[in-house]
């Protein structure tokens, strides 16, 4: 069995908590919990790096480390997984959480260590843009597809294909579940460590951290269509000039930024 490395910041405030998530997810972890007075962290043992996390903590923040097993990580992430209500627009859920109804989408999650679940700012911020885009008939790319919450409502909102792309086999192998638990049949999910595809895209949607981004921007403005939509999150309120200077590059159109929690999340067309 595969084991756990946690690692527990304590003291932290809700800025700190979300610059050290910005860089964890860079350092390679995986999940996340939020708690009252701090942060918990998890990695794979075999990818943990103790300098490295001394590093993005600093002198300030303190941090204690934990060797957990697999299977408790996911039992305590499913005790603490409640469900989300985005406007009246989704409902996210776990199995074994009652639908409750009053909202036009539903999505049926599994609580894993994938990234999504609609509790984090960045992937809220994503849905709320997404319900301002026509999608019917549309071809979607999801970039860094996590739980595979972005390219599923993609499909309720009528797309006529998806393709969900991670580098995370634990992503993937979550991701198809969640495809499959939604009754989803057009999503073709794959595993990349790039958003280079020989397609075009009319929306191309990218939760992912700042250096992802910045590495596969002249890909996203190269795979989308004319009056295609780029959807980009997981980006701090510092990261703002670097998305402003990448779009005038590109020459793409800057249409909306909307902030929450420190975070950014953009819609650009071409």
């Amino acid at each position: 069995m595969n084991e756990y490395v946690q690692i527990e910041f304590l003291s932290v405030s809700a800025e700190q908590k979300d610059i050290l998530i910005a860089n964890l997810v860079v350092a390679g972890f995986e999940g996340f919990e939020e708690t009252e007075p701090g942060l918990k962290a998890f990695i794979p043992e075999k990818d943990y790096n103790d300098e490295l996390v001394k590093e993005i903590a600093g002198e300030e923040i303190l941090f204690s480390k934990t060797i957990i097993e697999e299977t408790n990580w996911n039992n305590v992430w499913e005790s603490n997984f409640d469900s989300v209500i985005i406007d009246d627009f989704v409902l996210i859920r776990a199995d074994f959480h009652a639908s409750i109804g009053g909202t036009e989408h539903e999505i049926i999650i599994t609580p894993k260590m994938s990234f999504g679940t609609g509790h984090h700012a960045t992937t809220l911020m994503m849905v709320q843009q997404m319900r301002q885009i026509d999608f019917i008939g549309k071809t979607v790319l999801d970039f860094g597809t996590g739980t595979g919450i972005l390219a599923i409502l993609s499909e309720k909102m009528g797309a006529k294909k998806m393709v969900a792309l991670d580098n995370d086999d634990w992503s993937i192998e979550n991701a198809a579940e969640n495809i499959e638990r939604n009754d989803c049949s057009l999503i073709e999910l794959k595993k990349a460590d790039t958003a280079a595809r020989d397609e075009s895209y009319d929306i191309i949607l990218a939760n992912v951290n700042k250096n992802v981004i910045v590495e596969n921007f002249h890909l996203f403005a190269k795979q989308l269509l004319p009056g295609g939509v780029l959807l980009l999150s997981g980006l701090l309120k510092e990261d703002r000039d670097v998305i402003f200077h990448m779009c005038g590059e590109y020459s793409l159109q800057l249409i909306q930024t909307t902030v929450r929690d420190n975070w950014l999340c953009f819609r650009i067309s071409c």
